[in-house]
């Protein structure tokens, strides 16, 4: 594999029985190649990401610019943008939402939470495409539990003890999750994600995100049957759920 080839998820894919499609996030300096495009329009007032799920499905590719985001939590975490004024985003985490135990707590998030910085003008939450994984920077899995438990083990497949955890479970805006908790994207990393209940509802209910590094897609997608992919406690769990894990 080459830095400009694009692991191939086929294996993995079959080894999930994964029927939703797996969808990436690149930082591009223009559409090309990218289309169907679909647009969230507005900055601050428009639409959740994950109103775009079943485009998606659909095999389209969301846009995303600094003037063109959607809701205010997307453009926060993927341009750095403040849509709310801080006192006021503060109060509506807070007081509306209800989501620190504390003012102190949720301002204190509010002024330390990361956010991505694009290298691009350009953001793409869409389908693979192997053509462009130069710009790939994230890789998201929609997954049942028992697929999660999969792509648990394979992310701590090449763990050593003493280590830092590879998988996390951060808190944070569905969207954020897709990008924003890796602090180095060239560390073999992962975040279980879609677990933002402002989100929850744009999703099936059985769904969750394991959202993946591009070092630690080429780690799962080298899991061959020698490791537990192709031994007895998955092959049990097969069974267990008729034949399938979807």
């Amino acid at each position: 594999m080459t830095a400009d080839t694009q692991p191939d998820p086929t294996g993995l894919i079959a080894a999930l029985d994964l029927q939703t499609p797996v969808i990436g996030v690149y930082d591009a300096p223009d559409p090309d190649g990218f289309a169907p495009l679909v647009t969230p329009g507005g900055t601050g007032r428009g639409p959740c990401l994950f109103d775009f799920y079943p485009f998606w499905q659909d095999g389209q590719t969301l846009h995303l610019t600094a003037d063109a985001f959607g809701c205010g939590g997307c453009g926060r975490s993927f341009f750095g943008i403040q849509a709310r004024e801080r006192d006021d985003f503060i109060e509506f985490l807070y007081s509306d939402e209800g989501l620190r135990a504390s003012r102190g707590l949720m301002a204190a998030w509010v002024d330390n939470a990361p956010t991505y910085r694009p290298e691009h003008d350009h953001v793409f939450v869409g389908p693979l495409k192997p053509d462009l994984f130069r710009y790939l920077r994230t890789v998201t899995f929609w997954v049942n539990p028992d697929q999660l438990s999969v792509l648990q083990h394979g992310a701590y497949h090449h763990h050593a003890w003493g280590e830092p955890d590879p998988v996390t479970v951060p808190f944070g805006s569905g969207c954020s999750e897709l990008v924003v908790p890796f602090r180095d994207l060239s560390l073999p990393q992962a975040v279980i994600g879609g677990t933002d209940i402002a989100m929850r509802g744009d999703i099936p209910p059985d769904a969750l995100a394991f959202t993946v590094t591009v070092p630690m897609l080429a780690r799962l997608c080298a899991l061959g049957e020698e490791s537990f992919l192709g031994k007895r406690f998955l092959a049990r769990l097969r069974s267990a759920r008729g034949g399938s894990l979807a």
